[in-house]
């Protein structure tokens, strides 16, 4: 009986080492067929690293990780893995007089920009160059190359400049349409705030078609402000939409502070694609003229003041003020009739108030081109034609 008693135990207890031997071996084999899943990849034995993977390699050699995104995450990924290499760090250097004695202090910028074409032009803002004597552009393979000025229209903040660089390292930019866009659509802002190379942030359209004066008292009105975080460094970098076109150029922010506050603006590309290519064939942008010197700003509309003599203003026949002189003795009067002057209502067809709304209609037009001139000349309205000057 005892010795039936002690095989029993016997095989029982063998049963368990057995059901625990069979479940390690399985547990193990699970283990090695997660493989680097189930936790942090090491570096190798050496020590040594290689280059970090683009986000678009990473989802290539781990085709799980593509089923565990989100549809926003796949966007963010694919916006960035296609245009992240044309982004450029741009950085400055220059001098400013200062001090009792105007002694010359050193300066240094940053800002961001975009590759244009394979030839090396970058599209950035002027304010980012202004006034700078060195300019340096740091690609994605972080070589840098010298950069030389090619042209700016500081009226509109837009600038290019060139680098030699090999072709293979440049990858231009694709340009969108930013007339199709609305409040709401997503964004995409890409550049090196605060120095930190190619940094994304995203957002969506705020608002058209703001008004943002940005040089001599001159006005844009057809920026794009969205709430795309971007800071001190982003300014000249790209906004792109879901399919990663450029939509716009990043180049000022709302703020108390110096830093993002949700509220940013950028130039349209389509602005930028009618300044550019004269930017890279003249080095400037010719804007046509008028002829109209100085313009008094009345609730009403806009009274002429001067005519730039034998201007287009004046051969089309627009009347400014009427200047007389009359002498009494050894003194000379000189009285004006400013009621003599024609009042500018509007520029084919369009309402103008101010000189800013008087500029922007004119050049929005091409040397050349002929615009109707209403006006309101002794209580009468005329509509005047005028043939536009410049090169």
């Amino acid at each position: 009986m005892k010795y039936l008693l002690g095989c029993l135990c016997s095989a029982l207890i063998g049963g368990l080492i057995a059901v625990m031997v069979y479940e390690h071996k399985g547990a193990a084999a699970a283990l090695a067929a997660e493989g680097a899943r189930s936790g942090p990849a090491l570096p190798d034995q050496a020590g040594s690293r290689s280059r970090p993977e683009s986000p678009g390699e990473r989802l290539e050699a781990e085709p799980g990780l593509l089923g565990e995104l989100t549809d926003d995450e796949r966007v963010n990924i694919a916006v960035y893995d296609r245009v992240n290499r044309s982004v450029v760090n741009i950085t400055t250097r220059g001098e400013r007089r200062g001090g009792i004695f105007q002694i010359e202090v050193p300066t240094e910028g940053a800002g961001s920009g975009s590759i244009l074409d394979k030839s090396g032009h970058i599209l950035t803002n002027n304010h980012v160059i202004e006034d700078a004597r060195h300019v340096t552009v740091t690609l994605f393979d972080g070589k840098s190359y010298d950069a030389r000025f090619v042209g700016a229209d500081p009226i509109n903040d837009v600038a290019v400049i060139k680098i030699d660089a090999p072709a293979e390292s440049l990858h231009p930019v694709l340009l969108g349409d930013s007339r199709r866009l609305k409040v709401g659509m997503r964004v995409f802002a890409i550049g090196n705030p605060f120095g930190l190379e190619r940094t994304l942030t995203t957002g969506i359209i705020s608002s058209l078609n703001r008004a943002l004066q940005i040089h001599e008292n001159r006005t844009i009105k057809s920026i794009i402000q969205i709430d795309a975080a971007i800071n001190p460094g982003n300014s000249g970098g790209p906004l792109l939409d879901s399919r990663a076109r450029l939509i716009g150029m990043n180049t000022a922010i709302a703020t108390k502070t110096g830093q993002s506050a949700g509220v940013g603006f950028a130039i349209p590309v389509g602005l930028i694609a009618r300044i550019v290519p004269q930017l890279l064939e003249k080095g400037r942008v010719v804007r046509p003229e008028i002829g109209i010197a100085k313009v008094f700003e009345t609730e009403r509309g806009l009274l002429i003041y001067q005519l730039i003599p034998g201007g287009p203003a004046e051969r089309a026949g627009l009347r400014g003020p009427q200047f007389s002189t009359r002498r009494r003795g050894p003194f000379v009067f000189e009285s004006v009739d400013r009621s003599a002057a024609d009042l500018i209502v509007a520029i084919d067809g369009q309402k103008v108030t101010s000189a800013d709304d008087f500029l922007s209609v004119i050049e929005a037009k091409e040397p050349g081109g002929r615009v109707q001139v209403t006006v309101i000349r002794k209580g009468q309205e005329l509509s005047v034609p005028v043939t536009l000057g410049g090169e």
